[in-house]
């Protein structure tokens, strides 16, 4: 059952369809950075890369942890709030799955409005809702689109386009999905546990899949994510 497991493949697949559409040789900057895993979308453009490059794979060893983590290919390390550029530097900035790890996320949007030239564009992914990841250096589960009505409109910008990651039954499936995971790590498996796992997965997913099918608007309730392009007036 292919149902919760597109989360990433969808935001990525928009992504490049996002980037693809900013004009040649556009000098965007890539917020929060990480291990420039969205560099790829962006050879037809000036990349520059920024992240403040303390994270190390392991965090606190709480939560969900990428164990790995390929530091020190960042062009600007800084704090995400305080980026050491001139006003107007930027015509676009991307900033992909970083909000919920800012402790004061709209101090990071009157940045990003400081940096940016007029008409420039603000590409934002966010969980809607999310688990603990990347601890210590994660603060909020998720944004909504209210969230970012108010704060990008407060601070200067006009929503281009804002999308739903997912639905629903698409988070409720990836959750389902992590159990087998999540139990060996929070609690104790038995022999029994196991073949009870395998005998109700399939069924849960294809009944999940299933109602997925007639779905209308339930993103509105829960979701991945959510995609904003902004435009800086």
């Amino acid at each position: 059952m292919s149902i919760g497991t597109a989360n990433q493949a969808d935001r990525e697949k928009w992504l490049e369809e996002t980037i693809a559409c900013i004009p040649t040789g556009s000098k965007i900057l890539d917020a929060g950075a990480g291990e420039l895993a969205y560099k790829k979308f962006c050879a037809h453009l000036e990349y520059v890369s920024q992240d403040f490059d303390q994270y190390d794979g392991a965090g606190n060893q709480e939560g969900l942890q990428t164990k790995k983590w390929d530091r020190g290919k960042v062009d600007i390390v800084s704090d995400i709030t305080k980026i050491p550029v001139p006003d107007h530097s930027f015509d676009a900035v991307m900033c992909i799955e970083v909000l919920e790890h800012i402790p004061e996320p709209i101090r990071v949007i009157r940045e990003f409005s400081r940096i940016l030239k007029t008409g420039g564009r603000l590409i934002i992914t966010a969980p809607f809702s999310s688990l603990t990841h990347f601890a210590p250096y994660y603060f909020s589960t998720g944004f909504s689109k209210y969230w970012y009505q108010k704060i990008l409109h407060e601070n200067g910008f006009e929503i281009q386009n804002l999308e739903f990651n997912g639905s629903y039954f698409a988070v409720l499936a990836q959750e389902f999905h992590r159990l087998r995971d999540l139990t060996k790590q929070y609690s104790k498996v038995t022999f029994l546990d196991k073949i009870f796992f395998r005998t109700v997965k399939r069924l849960v997913l294809w009944w999940l899949e299933r109602i997925a099918k007639h779905d209308h608007s339930s993103s509105e309730v829960l979701c991945y994510g959510l995609h904003v392009v902004a435009i800086k007036k």
